[in-house]
């Protein structure tokens, strides 16, 4: 409901009955995470995890990692559960940060989610490639790059015409990923060698090293990377049957779940294959681990079959990745807080047209980076993009809706609040400060405030165009609180 500037006028209705259904269960629901968090990247980031800690220690950077998701997933768990509804971080954004700043934060959001999302996809255009030059060992950079564009193009393509049984197609990604993993897991377990996995190099742990929190930090940055997913649920809040209860549980479950694969496969691998191969750069092992280690215990052979079942894992990944993601500029257009031309839907499939169109353009400007740069550089470019809007504004959300919205119902709340909220804040800070250090020449973090600060000039364009806050009223809806019960403004 709209007021002159300076005195918004505060409304209070629970969220519309109609829409989507709520028919996920906690199975299903933790299943949908896991599938997200474990797709080519474990494939591709051992070797990275192996270089950034200079050995073994590497394992490290997995628990880490799951550290992080876990503190963070217990943000995602409360908010989730309180606001279950469609848009994850879209909706607690906005929700928290409206009393002040009007939409700009669901905005800078959905600005930088059009970024970091296609980057995540490009990682997999990379994955793919650098497993198909196992294969085909004379692939050179240019075949490489036109090889992983082709890619890129027959996704937006088969999108673009429009695709059906999309479960199927989410069920079959997620048969041949567990397929992958377990085969990997399970060929390692019957070649490995505990003098290889458990021999550390000299001064591995040092905590006074300035090279161990380096290689920590580095280490963070590609372990958090590698558990993102762990909230695709929250995303679909509107879909889980008792949210209060499924959503934060599904959450756990995922991140303790792939923790424990994650770290077979990181254990498994490195009781196979020599930690030094890795770094090499002209080793298979430092490109193609996975099928290193199948050759190693099982062959040539199934060291092949294998890595054709990595191939269909990362292809399927981007398909779902831009699948979902091109949805979200989508939605946002639709409840007027992006642009308006995003909201077009293709006149005859009915999907949104601008978003596919943009973010298979950015997935395929990524997958060059990558390329030319390396896969690390890629990785931290897309974490500190995440880093200050989605990362650390929700830990703030957190609290402001506890101030602000203290009658919200939370059938969960985060446990020992607020300390997992300052642990997983630390985190991310210590992965955007270290960012710059970990890509020299780079200037990830460089790039992500420039990407920030065009994002706020968009932001007053687009208001000035929608006359809203700042240059018109500002809008506050609670749709989670009822009438009865009002907010702090």
């Amino acid at each position: 409901m709209s007021a002159g500037p300076g005195s918004p006028v505060v409304s209070g209705s629970a969220p519309p009955a109609g829409g989507f259904v709520r028919r996920v269960g906690l199975f299903q629901a933790t299943a949908i995470n896991m599938s997200q968090m474990c797709g080519i990247g474990p494939f591709v980031t051992i070797p990275l995890m192996v270089a950034a800690f200079g050995g073994p220690q590497a394992v490290i950077g997995f628990v880490a990692g799951a550290v992080l998701a876990l503190c963070d997933g217990l943000v995602w768990a409360e908010l989730g559960a309180a606001m279950p509804g469609s848009g994850g971080s879209y909706v607690y954004l906005r929700q928290a940060f409206q009393y002040r700043t009007g939409r700009l934060m669901p905005f800078l959001f959905v600005w930088t989610a059009m970024l970091f999302i296609p980057l995540i996809m490009s990682t997999g255009v990379v994955g793919f490639v650098q497993y198909l030059g196992y294969l085909a060992p004379g692939l050179g950079q240019t075949s490489g790059d036109l090889i992983g564009l082709g890619v890129i193009a027959l996704v937006v393509l088969l999108l673009w015409r429009g695709i059906e049984h999309i479960a199927k197609i989410t069920a079959v990604m997620w048969t041949v990923m567990i397929a992958s993993v377990l085969l990997v897991i399970v060929a390692a377990a019957s070649g490995f060698s505990p003098h290889l996995a458990f021999t550390y190099p000299a001064h591995a742990f040092d905590l006074t090293s300035d090279h161990f929190w380096l290689g920590f930090a580095a280490g963070l940055t590609i372990g958090i990377y590698d558990y993102l997913g762990y909230n695709t649920t929250a995303y679909m809040g509107a879909e889980i049957k008792d949210p209060g209860r499924v959503l934060p549980r599904s959450i756990l479950f995922s991140i303790l779940g792939i923790m424990a694969i994650y770290l077979l496969l990181q254990i498994g691998t490195l009781g196979v294959i020599d930690w030094h191969r890795m770094t090499n750069p002209h080793d298979v092992a430092s490109t193609s681990v996975a099928s290193a280690v199948l050759e190693k215990t099982w062959g040539k052979g199934a060291a092949d079959t294998v890595t054709v079942l990595i191939l269909v894992t990362a292809f399927a990944s981007v398909f779902t990745g831009l699948l979902g993601g091109s949805r979200v500029p989508y939605d946002a257009a639709r409840d007027r807080v992006f642009f308006r031309p995003y909201e077009k839907l293709h006149p005859k499939h009915r999907f949104p047209m601008l978003g596919l169109a943009t973010m298979g353009v950015i997935t395929a400007i990524g997958f060059l980076i990558g390329r030319h740069t390396d896969l690390a550089t890629l990785i931290q470019l897309l974490t500190t993009v995440m880093v200050i809007v989605q990362a650390l504004a929700q830990i703030v959300a957190l609290t402001v809706l506890r101030r602000r919205q203290p009658a919200l119902k939370r059938p969960y709340r985060m446990w020992l609040y607020p300390l997992p909220s300052i642990v997983a804040f630390a985190g991310w800070c210590v992965i955007y400060g270290y960012a710059d250090k970990n890509s020299p020449g780079r200037h990830p973090i460089e790039w992500s405030l420039a990407w920030l600060a065009l994002g706020c000039v968009a932001f007053l364009i687009w208001a000035r165009l929608e006359k809203v806050w700042p240059f018109g009223a500002k809008e506050i809806s609670e749709e989670y609180l009822t009438p009865q019960e009002p907010a702090v403004v």
